[in-house]
């Protein structure tokens, strides 16, 4: 299941107003989603943004892909930089202190005896 982080369209006619949802990718632009993570009014003077800045994080850090629309949304008010950043820090893995290092079990390996050529008659 590919999930998107995209923006559900609400409102009335000439009066819009968006949700910022997670959906699967296969789902209609108004229809079945899995979380409400914010929502964008655009009407309103200055437009209002409002994200779950966590949830982002959170679902992005998944897999999910956030569409170019609410990409450019989150540009233009600086956070995209700062959430690639965050969620870049999840996946980075713990660096290990000498002292959490195990040490390599030390094996003795004994020469094996020397097999002479085989004879012509095979065997």
């Amino acid at each position: 299941m590919s999930v998107t982080i995209r923006l559900r369209r609400g409102g009335r006619r000439n009066r819009p107003f968006y949700r910022i949802v997670v959906a699967d990718s296969r789902s209609p632009r108004d229809g079945r989603f899995i979380e409400n993570i914010g929502y964008y009014d655009a009407i309103k003077e200055p437009d209002e943004f409002v994200v779950k800045r966590d949830r982002l994080v959170y679902w992005m850090s998944k897999g999910a892909k956030p569409s170019d629309s609410l990409k450019s949304l989150l540009s233009r008010r600086g956070m995209w930089k700062d959430i690639i950043q965050e969620v870049n820090d999840i996946h980075k893995k713990p660096i290990l202190k000498e002292d959490d290092v195990e040490k390599p079990i030390e094996m003795s390996v004994e020469p094996q005896a020397d097999v002479g050529p085989e004879s012509e008659q095979g065997g």
